[in-house]
């Protein structure tokens, strides 16, 4: 009798500082945009699970929020939300950008993973930025300051060496059951990842003049009867008067340019034609107001 392939599953977190292609990494393995991405730090705010299913396995990858020290409730809550996800998990990937090397960040997030029981693998993101050269040198750096169960240089963005970095993980992996149906990709409503969607398209097209103080809320979801449309309400809070201005634009053209973008990716995530209609409100100081909080997801006992 013919061995049977033993089924594997398990819990992985994805921790690093901000930027370094974690979103990147999660959307590239799951082939499918769930979780955003920007150019400026903080943009993942929620841990985000990602579900990669196989005929013999089922990983579940958690992208949490780039860890820094925090400096205010919002950052203290997203800090204690990755690092919590330490104990849940069956392997942490620890993932560094090679492009900016190692840095304080880098170091502050060891100490966090220093104590901790979970396999830790180092995995380092942007190789395709650097001379292959200077890999191994910095390497050597991560390894004196801790050790990690498997070192794995990726591109996440190109798509080098991730198919490695998956076998590897497998390897790590208990035997387990296959805990979300097959075809299911993420175990976020569809309310949060449109609202996330929404926020990156606000932070993309504001750069700099607008910093990571922007959350959206979706006041509504609801459908045609007898027509293939989809219509969401949804607002973007700001806190100031002056980002509200930069969010609308001159004479709307900025809400209506993040409105256009948003929508295509909606319709692609939810396979329908999408009316989305967006306003804008302004919340001063939301990020420090637990109330605030609870009502853009965060829940109350993480904070």
């Amino acid at each position: 009798m013919e061995n049977q392939t033993k089924h594997k599953s398990g819990f992985i977190s994805i921790v690093g500082r901000p930027n370094v292609g974690k979103s990147t990494f999660l959307n590239r393995v799951i082939g499918q945009k769930i979780a955003i991405m920007s150019d400026k730090p903080q943009t993942t705010r929620n841990k985000i699970q990602g579900v990669l299913t196989t005929n013999d396995s089922q990983l579940i990858f958690i992208d949490t929020p780039g860890i820094h020290k925090p400096k205010h409730k919002l950052g203290d809550f997203m800090i204690k939300m990755a690092t919590n996800t330490f104990r849940e998990v069956d392997l942490i990937l620890f993932m560094v950008n090679v492009d900016e090397g190692l840095g304080r960040g880098d170091e502050f997030i060891m100490d966090l993973l220093k104590d901790v029981k979970t396999p830790v693998f180092l995995v380092l993101n942007k190789i395709d930025t650097i001379h292959p050269d200077k890999l191994l040198p910095m390497i050597d750096q991560y390894r004196t300051r801790q050790t990690f169960q498997e070192v794995v240089p990726i591109s996440a963005l190109e798509g080098n060496n991730v198919e490695t970095l998956l076998e590897q993980i497998l390897e790590n992996l208990p035997e387990g059951p296959q805990y979300y149906p097959a075809d299911q990709i993420t175990d976020h409503p569809e309310r949060f990842i449109i609202s996330e969607l929404i926020r990156e398209k606000a932070l993309h097209l504001t750069r700099e003049e607008i910093p990571h103080s922007i959350a959206v809320s979706i006041e509504k979801i609801s459908k045609e009867e007898g027509k293939e449309l989809i219509n969401v309400m949804a607002t973007i809070i700001v806190e100031r008067d002056s980002q509200k201005g930069i969010v609308i634009g001159k004479r709307g053209a900025m809400l209506k340019e993040i409105g256009q973008r948003a929508r295509e990716d909606i319709e692609n995530l939810l396979g329908s034609k999408v009316y989305l209609e967006l306003w804008v409100k302004v919340q001063k100081d939301w990020r420090n107001k637990a109330s605030n909080l609870r009502d853009f997801g965060f829940k109350e006992d993480d904070y």
